[in-house]
């Protein structure tokens, strides 16, 4: 972890001295920026990896300005690894090549740095969806290992995943903890379609607080 803290801050370090940040990197070259358009306009997939993101935003104003969303495509995911058995779905979920996972999103403000993770419910992503064990065992295969849109944004977000992975595994597990707990209240809905259950949880973040938790606890 502190190793992938210290390929962030050198993300930031030759970004800085250019002038740029995280969010403008990705959104350079876009036109205008409108809700809920992927940027770049036709995400990120690494083809080795089968890693992918795009940013956007939809939850409005500040403090967040946009947030990135991660996964792994179904051929980065080992065929060991099940999906949910959920027969009460009410829409298709993606299957075999097709299958998708979501990992994290990372919340970004007006300024171009992190402020937070947070999980969803399925409609969101439209997923596949795995449980929470299956979906942190994918975390270490997220990896974008080209330049384009961005050499630096691109290492900064798989070293995020590094970086955060306690926080990470604890949002993925109080997701379906959360899922879990709302099914027993609406017991005749399929909950991964249901509108009202959006965000499963979120954790405030800061790069500098979490290196100094990390590095302190080695002193």
């Amino acid at each position: 972890m502190r190793e992938a803290g210290a390929r962030v801050r050198e993300c930031y370090r030759v970004m800085t001295k250019g002038g740029i940040n995280i969010v403008g990197e990705v959104l350079k070259g876009q036109g205008t920026f409108f809700e809920m358009t992927h940027y770049p306009l036709d995400d990120v997939i690494d083809r080795d990896s089968h890693s992918q993101y795009y940013y956007h935003a939809h939850r409005g104003g500040e403090p967040e300005h946009g947030h990135f969303h991660t996964f792994l495509r179904g051929a980065g995911i080992p065929a060991e690894l099940s999906m949910l058995n959920y027969p009460q779905a009410s829409e298709p979920w993606p299957q075999g090549d097709k299958a998708i996972a979501h990992l994290v999103a990372i919340a970004m403000d007006a300024w171009g740095y992190p402020s937070g993770l947070f999980t969803c419910n399925r409609w969101v992503t439209d997923e596949s969806w795995y449980p929470a064990e299956a979906v942190i065992s994918l975390l270490d295969s997220f990896v974008i290992d080209h330049a384009s849109p961005s050499w630096p944004v691109n290492i900064w977000l798989s070293n995020m995943l590094m970086l955060f992975r306690p926080h990470i595994e604890a949002l993925l597990k109080h997701r379906d903890a959360v899922i879990n707990h709302w099914q027993v209240l609406h017991p005749d809905k399929d909950v991964f379609e249901d509108r009202p259950l959006e965000v499963t949880g979120q954790l405030a973040i800061s790069v500098d607080d979490w290196l100094a938790e990390l590095e302190a606890v080695l002193v």
